[in-house]
C-alpha cells in the first residue's frame, strides 16, 4: 500500500491580548482545519480563562514562546501598547515571512513605527476591523463579531503582495468586508466618524453636569433620547486617552472643522434664518438617509426597546427565559424605576436589528406592551 503524504502543519496564529476583539477574532480559527491558536498575556490568570472558555488551542504567558514560529501575529492590545509590543517583537527570531497585524483604531502612528523598526523577517500590515459591542473581554468574544463589518487593512507600498493576499485569505474566516486604504486616510475618515463624535459626547455631557451643579432638574429631565444620543460619552477613558493621542493631527483639523459648524449655526441663530436652519437639517437627513442600516461599524448600534411589566414576582424572569428559549440574544437588560402610571419599566438592549424585531414580537404575544 502506498504510504499517504504527511499532512502540513498547521498555522499557527498568535495573539496578543485575548479581550473582546482578539478573542473574537481566535474564535474564528478555533477548530478550523489548518490552524493553531495560541493566546498571550502576562497575566496567568488571563491565560487559564483563555483556555477553559475554549478561545484558544494554547496560552501562554510567555512573549517568545507566543511569537516563536508564528505564520500570523495579531496584536489586540491597547493602541498605546502597540509600539511596545513591537518593539519587543522585533528583538525575537520570528518566522521567516511571519505576518504581523494589529487592530488599533488609529494606524499611521503604529504603520510609521513598524516602518522605521525595520522588521527583519515578519512583514507589518495595519488593521482595524471596524465591529464592536456594548460589553468587553474575552467572556463576550463571539465568532459572529465581525460578519457584515469592514475590516480595513493599511498596506504600504512596500508591503509585498503576496504577504497582503495571505492575510485576506485568513480573515475570510471573519466573514468581514476587507477594504484597502493607506494609514493617513484610514485615521482621516475613522477620526470623523468615530473619535470627533466620542469628543463631542464627552464635551456635550460635562457641559450639561456644569448646568446641573447649580439645577438637579437637567439630570433628571436628562432621561431618554439625551441619555441613548450621548451613550458613547461613556466609553473607557484610558482606552480613548491613547486612540485620541494617537490621532492627534487628524482631530486638531477635524475639531476646527467642527467649530466652523458650530459658527455657521450660529450665524443663522442670530439672523433668525428659519430657512437656513430648515436647509441645514435636510442637508443633514439627506446624507444620513444613504448610510447603510445593516452594516456594523465601530460605534455600535443602539437596539432597544422598552417593555411595562406588572409589579409581580417572577415577571422579569419569565421574559428572560422566553427570550433564552427561542434563541434571542439579550445584550443588555435594566430595570428602570418605576413611574406613577406604571409599575415597572424594562429596557431591552440586543447587538442586532433581527433579534430586536423578533423579541418585539415575542413579547406582545405574552400580552406586554412593547415601545421604543
Amino acid at each position: 500500500m502506498e504510504a499517504s503524504a504527511p499532512q502540513p502543519a498547521p498555522k499557527k496564529i498568535a495573539i496578543f491580548g485575548v479581550g473582546l476583539i482578539g478573542g473574537s477574532l481566535a474564535l474564528c480559527w478555533k477548530g478550523k482545519p489548518g490552524y493553531r491558536v495560541v493566546g498571550h498575556s502576562v497575566n496567568a490568570s488571563s491565560v487559564e480563562k483563555y483556555v477553559s472558555l475554549g478561545v484558544v488551542d494554547e496560552g501562554t504567558t510567555s512573549l517568545a514562546e507566543a511569537a516563536a514560529d508564528a505564520d500570523f501575529i495579531f496584536l489586540c492590545v491597547p493602541v498605546g501598547r502597540l509600539g511596545d509590543y513591537i518593539d519587543e517583537l522585533a528583538k525575537l527570531p520570528l518566522k521567516p515571512g511571519c505576518i504581523l497585524t494589529d487592530v488599533g483604531s488609529t494606524k499611521a502612528s503604529v504603520v510609521a513605527h513598524a516602518e522605521r523598526l525595520g522588521l527583519k523577517d515578519a512583514v507589518f500590515i495595519g488593521g482595524h476591523p471596524m465591529a464592536g459591542s456594548e460589553r468587553s473581554g474575552v467572556e463576550a468574544a463571539s465568532a459572529d463579531l465581525f460578519e457584515n463589518a469592514y475590516y480595513v487593512l493599511t498596506p504600504t507600498a512596500a508591503t509585498p503582495p503576496e504577504a497582503i493576499a495571505e492575510l485576506e485569505e485568513l480573515l475570510r474566516w471573519t466573514r468581514a468586508k476587507v477594504v484597502m486604504t493607506d494609514a493617513d486616510n484610514h485615521d482621516g475618515i475613522v477620526g470623523a466618524i468615530s473619535h470627533l463624535p466620542h469628543i463631542i459626547a464627552v464635551a456635550l455631557v460635562n457641559q450639561v453636569a456644569g448646568y446641573n451643579e447649580t439645577d438637579d432638574l437637567y439630570r433628571r429631565l436628562a432621561a431618554g433620547g439625551f441619555r441613548d444620543i450621548t451613550r458613547i460619552a461613556s466609553s473607557d477613558p484610558k482606552i480613548w486617552r491613547d486612540i485620541l493621542v494617537n490621532n492627534k493631527r487628524v482631530l486638531l483639523q477635524l475639531m476646527n472643522d467642527w467649530r466652523g459648524e458650530m459658527d455657521r449655526f450660529t450665524a443663522l441663530l442670530e439672523a433668525e434664518d428659519g430657512e437656513g436652519i430648515e436647509r441645514r437639517f435636510r442637508e443633514a437627513n439627506e446624507f444620513r438617509s444613504q448610510l447603510p442600516e445593516r452594516r456594523k461599524g465601530m460605534i455600535t448600534s443602539l437596539h432597544e426597546c422598552y417593555v411595562n411589566v406588572p409589579d409581580q414576582p417572577g415577571v422579569v424572569g419569565r421574559i428572560a427565559t422566553e427570550l433564552g428559549q427561542a434563541r434571542i440574544n439579550l445584550s443588555n437588560l435594566h430595570i428602570i424605576e418605576s413611574r406613577e402610571d406604571v409599575p415597572g419599566v424594562l429596557r431591552l438592549s440586543f447587538r442586532q436589528q433581527e433579534d430586536l424585531d423578533r423579541a418585539v414580537e415575542l413579547i406582545r404575544t405574552m400580552n406586554y406592551e412593547v415601545y421604543f
